[in-house]
C-alpha cells in the first residue's frame, strides 16, 4: 500500500510508530545538515525531517532534489517534534524518514498551492486542478459534498425517492434558451438538454411515486450575469395529494435541519410575505430580511409643493440609513454618484439629516419645511442620528434603484453578517408577466404553475390580477428555492397555454404528452427546487458560487481549463448532416 496513515492523522500517540505516507510536497526547508519537508494530502500536513546523523547521505540529497508539488512516498518513525507548532494538528510530531521513493516529479507550479495564493483567477481557472488542492477550495468542494449528504439523509427519512430523470429531451419553451443536440441517427433532429426536469417529475406524479427528489444538473444557454453559470445543479423535489402549506412545511424542515447540520444555527420563524408586499418594502421578491431599512412610500406628503422632480413622479420614496447623519458632505456625494451609475440608473438622489435635537437639514429645503421632513422621518421610520435618502420616478425602475441602494449601504454599515440566518417565504406571484416590449403576457415561473384556486376565470378578464400558487424561499438576500402547486388538469392546462399564446397545434406539438398524460388520473401535486450551488455557498458564508462548484465556467461561459466550447472538425459535422453559417 502507498500509505498507512493520511498526513493529517499523527499525534503524540503515534510516536515510535513506524509509518508510510503519501503526498505531495507543499515546501521544503534545507539547512545543509538537516532538511525539513512539508508533506501533504487532503487531510493534512505532516513535517517530514531528513538529519544527516540518522539519515544517508544519498536520501538527504534526495531530499533536496524535492521541490515543490512533488508527489512522493515516504517510511519512517513518528517522532517528538522539538519545535512544536499548535496551529497544525500533526504540530507535536514529525516523522524521520527511512525511505524516500519520487513517485512522480512536478514543473514548478504557476502560483502558489496556499490559503493565501498569489494566483489570479483566470490562471487558477485555467489550472484549476491544482487551484483545487488549496484548502480554501477543497474545503469548500467536501462542504458541498456535507450539504448534500444531509440533503439526501433528511428526504429520505422523509420518504422521498431519488429518480434520475434523462438528460437528453424534446426542447420546449420554458423561459430560457435550450442548449440542444443534434442527433446523428435521426438525421436533422435535435434533443435538447434540461432546463429542469419539470415535466418529468410532473409525469412520475402521475406514475404514482408520490414523493420524488432529485439533485440533478440543468442547463440553461442564456446570456450570464454576475455569478451565473450555463448548467448548474438543482435539488429537485415533487409530492401528489398535497397543498401549498403541506410543501412549505417539509421544505422549512429541510432548511432547518441543515442549518442545524451543517452551521449549528437553529432557526424557528420562516416568515411569510406576500409578493405586492416585498416589492413595496423592498423593492425586489427576494429581501434580506437580516436588517431594516424598509421602504416608505412618500408620494402624499411629497406632491403637495412646488418640487417638480417630486410632483411628476409616478412613486416617491425613501429609506432610513441608521447612523446615515454622520455621513460628510462628500460621502453623501459619493452616494449620489453611486445611484446615478448606469447598473443603478437613478437620475439623482435627495436626503435630509435627522439630527439628534429633532431638527432636519435637507438637500431640498427650499421646498420643504421641518414639518414636511418630520413627515418623511415618521413614514421612514428614521431616528435622531439618520440620514433619509429619497428616490423617485417610474414605480418598478424606482424600487429596483432603491433596492439596490438598500443593499449597497447594508453592505456599508455591516448589516450583512454572513453568520446571521434570516429565511423567508415569498408568496402569492403574480401567475403572468407582461412583457412590455411585445405586450404578451409570459408566465413568472412556468407554464405548469397553477393559479391560485378561484382565480381561473380571471385570466380572460384580468389576466395580469391573477395569482400565481407559487412560493419562494430567500435566504438572506439570495432566492434559494422555488416552487409551486402545479396545473393538473388537461383542459386548465390548454387553457392556460392559450393564453400563452399557444395555439391549439403547437400546445399539442409542445406538450401533448404531458396533457394525454393527464387523462390517466393525474394527482393534484407540486414542488420545489433549491438552487444547490446558492444555497452551499449562503451556508458557506459567501456571496460567489464558484467557490464551490468543482469546475466552474468564466462569465463567457468557457472552461478555460478544458478550452470548451470548441469547434468540431468537418467529418463529424459531416456525420451530423450540419452545416455551419457564422456571421463575422
Amino acid at each position: 500500500m502507498y500509505r498507512s496513515h493520511s498526513c493529517g492523522e499523527l499525534r503524540a500517540s503515534h510516536i515510535n510508530t513506524e509509518v508510510t505516507l503519501a503526498g505531495w510536497v507543499q515546501k521544503s526547508r534545507d539547512k545543509g545538515f538537516m532538511v525539513w519537508v512539508d508533506l501533504r494530502d487532503r487531510y493534512g500536513i505532516t513535517q517530514l525531517i531528513f538529519d544527516e546523523e540518522r539519515t544517508p547521505k544519498e536520501m538527504i540529497e534526495k531530499a533536496k532534489s524535492l521541490g515543490r508539488e512533488f508527489v512522493i512516498q515516504v517510511t519512517g518513525t513518528v517522532i517528538e517534534r522539538e519545535a512544536k507548532n499548535s496551529k497544525m494538528d500533526t504540530g507535536a510530531v514529525e516523522v524521520l524518514v527511512s525511505k524516500l521513493e519520487i513517485l512522480n516529479a512536478s514543473v514548478t507550479p504557476p502560483f502558489t498551492i496556499e490559503d493565501k495564493t498569489d494566483g489570479g483567477e483566470d490562471i487558477r481557472m485555467k489550472y484549476r486542478y491544482l487551484d483545487i488542492r488549496r484548502n480554501p477550495v477543497k474545503d469548500s468542494l467536501i462542504f458541498r459534498h456535507k450539504v448534500a449528504m444531509e440533503v439526501r439523509k433528511y428526504l429520505s427519512d422523509a420518504e422521498f425517492i431519488e429518480v434520475e430523470t434523462p438528460y437528453l429531451i424534446k426542447s420546449t419553451p420554458e423561459g430560457a434558451r435550450d442548449f440542444v443536440v443534434p442527433s446523428r441517427m435521426n438525421e436533422g433532429q435535435f434533443y435538447a438538454l434540461p432546463q429542469s426536469p419539470q415535466t418529468f417529475k410532473q409525469l412520475l406524479m402521475v406514475g404514482g411515486m408520490d414523493k420524488y427528489f432529485q439533485i440533478v444538473k440543468c442547463f440553461r444557454d442564456e446570456d450570464l450575469r454576475a455569478d451565473r453559470q450555463p448548467e448548474f445543479t438543482q435539488i429537485d423535489c415533487e409530492m401528489a395529494f398535497v397543498e401549498q402549506e403541506d410543501i412549505l412545511n417539509i421544505f422549512e424542515g429541510l432548511t432547518r435541519h441543515l442549518l442545524k447540520e451543517v452551521n449549528n444555527v437553529e432557526v424557528e420563524k420562516f416568515p411569510r410575505m406576500l409578493y405586492d408586499d416585498a416589492m413595496k418594502l423592498y423593492g425586489n421578491d427576494k429581501p434580506d430580511i437580516r436588517f431594516g431599512m424598509e421602504f416608505g412610500e412618500l408620494n402624499a406628503v411629497t406632491q403637495h409643493k412646488d418640487f417638480g422632480v417630486f410632483n411628476s413622479a409616478e412613486l416617491v420614496v425613501g429609506i432610513a440609513v441608521p447612523g446615515g447623519n454622520a455621513y460628510t458632505r462628500k460621502e453623501i456625494d459619493n452616494i449620489i454618484k453611486w445611484v446615478k451609475r448606469p447598473q443603478v440608473g437613478a437620475l439623482g438622489m435627495i436626503y435630509a439629516r435627522v439630527n439628534e435635537d429633532g431638527s432636519f437639514k435637507s438637500s431640498v429645503d427650499k421646498f420643504y419645511d421641518q414639518e414636511d421632513l418630520a413627515k418623511w422621518a415618521e413614514i421612514t421610520g428614521a431616528k435622531p442620528g439618520d440620514l433619509v435618502c429619497v428616490l423617485s420616478g417610474e414605480t418598478n425602475k424606482v424600487r429596483a434603484q432603491l433596492s439596490a441602494l438598500r443593499m449597497e449601504l447594508a453592505e456599508r454599515l455591516g448589516l450583512r453578517d454572513p453568520k446571521v440566518f434570516a429565511p423567508l417565504w415569498v408568496i402569492d406571484f403574480p401567475l403572468l408577466e407582461l412583457d412590455e416590449e411585445t405586450g404578451h403576457y409570459h408566465a413568472m415561473h412556468h407554464p405548469f404553475t397553477s393559479p391560485k384556486p378561484g382565480q381561473m376565470e380571471l385570466l380572460d378578464t384580468d389576466p395580469g390580477a391573477v395569482k400565481a400558487n407559487a412560493y419562494d424561499l430567500v435566504l438572506n438576500g439570495n432566492e434559494i428555492g422555488g416552487g409551486s402547486i402545479r396545473i393538473h388538469d388537461k383542459q386548465m392546462q390548454a387553457t392556460m397555454l392559450k393564453h400563452l399564446g399557444f395555439s391549439e397545434e403547437d400546445a399539442r406539438a409542445q406538450f401533448g404528452f404531458l396533457m394525454d398524460a393527464f387523462e390517466y388520473g393525474a394527482p393534484p401535486h407540486g414542488g420545489l427546487a433549491f438552487g444547490l450551488d446558492r444555497l452551499v455557498a449562503i451556508l458557506g458564508g459567501q456571496e460567489t458560487i464558484r467557490d464551490f462548484i468543482a469546475f466552474p465556467k468564466n462569465n463567457s461561459g468557457r472552461d478555460v481549463m478544458i478550452d470548451a466550447p470548441a469547434f468540431i472538425d468537418d467529418d463529424q459535422l459531416k456525420e451530423l448532416s450540419l452545416k455551419l453559417n457564422i456571421q463575422k
